[in-house]
């Protein structure tokens, strides 16, 4: 375990009052490394939180470039930085609120291999992007390697999100949720979002990770909840591991 100085202590008080949590828990947070694939909407929030909390090893993954129409619910970068690359920009901020953890970027479109490699050495991936195809291919990297991934989404006024423990139990794949097709491309750049929506679930990607990183609570593996923003009515729809999926149906993997 790793020694905390005073002032960490006292910027994480907070949660190690948390009896969950304690000077132990924080510990184990300042060592946990998480990959976030997409820092727009979702993996704002989701980096901001994270970094908040004290994990201490996050890698931003992102290609694009800040952009006006970003503004409206990317709520991690600024206008005074239009046009600076999003990793860039998103590792500044991070970095303002807590100079202690470390961040690695990447401003590019990883290849399968090097996304492999960011995945064998991250604790947990958190699924940020706004495509089927990158959700696709981060779905059977972390089959393949047995590591917990947390998917998010939202779209309109819907918002859904799902954990996927592919490392303790015979939990289901992204690909037992939905089937993968050539035409499945559609993000809110086609069909818009409201602002607050891609907050909340962004904010339930990072709850979830922190749980998960310590072990504590009862994840959503199993389960896809989905958030309508206009009634605000929650559904929780039980998934169950598809026999015949071609990503993880023939894994024998064990609680």
């Amino acid at each position: 375990m790793i020694h905390m100085d005073d002032t960490q202590l006292l910027r994480y008080s907070r949660q190690i009052l948390l009896p969950q949590i304690d000077i132990s828990g924080q510990q184990q947070l300042c060592q946990a490394r998480v990959l976030i694939i997409g820092v727009g909407g979702l993996g704002s929030p989701v980096a901001l939180y994270l970094a908040a909390a004290g994990v201490g090893y996050l890698t931003l993954v992102d290609f694009d470039q800040v952009d006006l129409t970003n503004l409206q619910r990317q709520i991690i970068y600024t206008t005074d930085q239009l046009n600076y690359d999003k990793t860039h920009a998103a590792k500044e901020k991070l970095h303002a609120l807590n100079p202690t953890i470390n961040i690695i970027t990447y401003n590019e479109k990883l290849t399968a291999e090097t996304l492999a490699m960011q995945v064998k050495i991250a604790d947990l991936i958190i699924d940020c992007s706004d495509n089927f195809v990158t959700r696709f291919q981060l779905n059977k990297i972390c089959v393949a390697q047995r590591k917990p991934l947390i998917s998010g989404a939202a779209v309109g006024f819907e918002g859904q999100i799902s954990v996927f423990l592919l490392n303790q139990t015979t939990s289901p794949c992204y690909h037992c949720l939905y089937e993968e097709a050539k035409d499945t491309d559609e993000s809110c750049n086609q069909t818009g979002v409201i602002a607050p929506l891609v907050g909340i679930i962004g904010s339930m990607q990072a709850t979830e990770a922190i749980k998960i990183l310590l072990n504590i609570g009862k994840s959503l593996c199993g389960k896809l909840l989905i958030l309508n923003a206009l009634t605000l009515q929650w559904r929780t729809l039980k998934l169950n591991q598809d026999p015949n999926c071609p990503v993880c149906g023939t894994l024998s993997l064990t609680c």
